[in-house]
């Protein structure tokens, strides 16, 4: 096998995408667009990947990191320019180059080693990756020779009539003998409209030089998408899902409409899970076998251990473990730890507090900055006071504690094991164990007082 290499073209700034991001850092299914590239790149093993970046360098640089070198394109002169500025890193190396753009999410890694081998075995000094389309209006067209190598790509605005009635098209993503690549593009001149610097020339000069053009055809068309607008963007988006979602159908995940249901593409879910319609999952979020997760639930970067529950809630950043039920309507915030067997009701609000196996919070509660222990039981309405308005303090409830409902827990604040919280009581100071705490206005009836007042109305 011949040595590889990779360069990814993201140094265009996308102006059809009428955006302030960087064309090639737009989310398809919550990961950069270019990151995508590079994954799949990645998976061929190459000996070496080279970015090249201009617009918002910095922060595809960021984006990458060092898993990518990177070589500069100062000014955007066209593709044929954009792989001159890597010569520096490749020229004069043996081996074959893969040349893709940053903006083509939905390649995979298997075509282009697909691509690759098809290469390799015709010797070939270049390789187009083509696709066939029943619609190839604004692709560039491939003629082929009588020997069925490339003869020529032609573009849309160049074609014949005969010529537009082709259906193969130029891709945009290549092989190349590496060698032949670098000498190749220095006879690559811009006598044309824009004034630039085609890749597609080195096609028509290898052939000019007597060596072999061929092509390889990807099997999905769809795939070959380049995104250059927000029209195309949404389409990769829905692709992506789709794909997505077949997986972890195939993998054993339920899904009641994979239509509506929306899968970032680092979620990992165990078999046996069964998400309900209009369910999103995002970043890097874990969701354990033998879950259902209900309609409508969003759940952003945290872990779901196995056999939970979520009904109809948004969590994030958080943890929720094996056994525990959480909703409807619950809202849990970063570092929300929630135990074992543990139940979240409706409109309970959890943010940075850990609650213990066993314990239950039914209903209409919020509970910052807290450690919980096990088998409490917090009635409806209890309120966490975390904060007095510079700073956050932190409340410790003992296990096999009762806190009633409409209590006000303050903070800074230590409650003791098997200790009761009297229902409507404002708590200031620590409750020992074992102890019952009172803290509300000794009730007082005024009789026949109603009959001063004015009628209703």
């Amino acid at each position: 096998m011949n040595t590889r290499y990779a360069v990814i073209l993201a140094a265009g700034q996308g102006s059809r995408m009428k955006s302030s991001l960087y064309k090639v850092l737009h989310p398809v299914a919550g990961k950069a667009m270019v990151e995508h590239v590079l994954e799949q790149v990645e998976a061929l093993a190459p000996t070496q990947i080279v970015t090249v970046v201009g617009c918002g360098a910095e922060l595809v640089k960021e984006q990458l990191g060092n898993r990518s070198e990177y070589a500069l394109q100062e000014e955007q002169l066209g593709t044929g320019h954009a792989v001159m500025v890597t010569k520096e890193l490749l020229a004069n190396k043996k081996g074959t180059t893969l040349v893709l753009c940053g903006d083509t999410p939905l390649l995979t890694s298997e075509t282009l080693e697909q691509l690759i081998a098809h290469h390799e075995q015709t010797k070939a000094k270049a390789t187009v990756l083509t696709a066939k389309t029943d619609t190839p209006t604004g692709y560039g067209r491939i003629i082929r020779d009588k020997e069925h190598y490339v003869e020529k790509i032609v573009e849309q605005k160049d074609a014949t009539d005969a010529e537009q009635k082709i259906t193969e098209i130029n891709t945009g993503t290549y092989c190349f003998d590496n060698e032949f690549l670098y000498k190749a593009l220095e006879q690559v001149g811009n006598k044309n409209a824009q004034g630039e610097y085609y890749l597609t020339d080195v096609i028509g000069i290898l052939k000019y030089a007597g060596e072999n053009v061929s092509a390889y055809v990807m099997p999905v068309f769809e795939d070959s998408l380049g995104v250059n607008d927000r029209v195309a963007l949404s389409k990769a988006n829905q692709q992506m899902r789709m794909r997505i979602n077949h997986e972890h159908m195939v993998n054993g995940v339920t899904f009641v409409d994979p239509n509506t249901t929306y899968i970032d593409a680092d979620v990992v879910i165990g078999n046996d899970t069964c998400l309900e319609a209009g369910v999103v999952l995002k970043g890097k979020t874990v969701i354990g076998s033998n879950c259902f997760i209900g309609a409508h639930s969003e759940i952003k970067d945290s872990v779901i251990e196995d056999e939970v529950v979520v009904t109809s809630s948004n969590i994030e950043q958080s943890i929720v473990r094996k056994g525990s039920d959480v909703g409807p309507y619950a809202h849990l915030r970063p570092q929300a730890d929630i135990g074992p067997n543990v139940h979240i009701g409706n409109f309970v609000e959890v943010k940075n507090a850990q609650i213990n196996q066993g314990t239950k919070v039914g209903h209409l509660t919020y509970i910052g900055d807290a450690t919980l222990g096990e088998n409490i039981n917090v009635g409806c309405g209890v309120i966490f006071v975390n904060y007095d308005g510079v700073n956050k303090h932190r409340t410790t409830v003992g296990s096999n504690s009762f806190i009633g409902s409409n209590s006000n827990l303050i903070a800074p604040l230590t409650v003791g094991e098997k200790s009761f919280i009297a229902a409507g009581s404002t708590i200031t100071k620590d409750v020992p164990v074992e102890a019952l705490a009172i803290a509300r206005q000794k009730q007082e009836n005024k009789e026949g007082y109603a009959k001063k007042l004015p009628p209703l109305q």
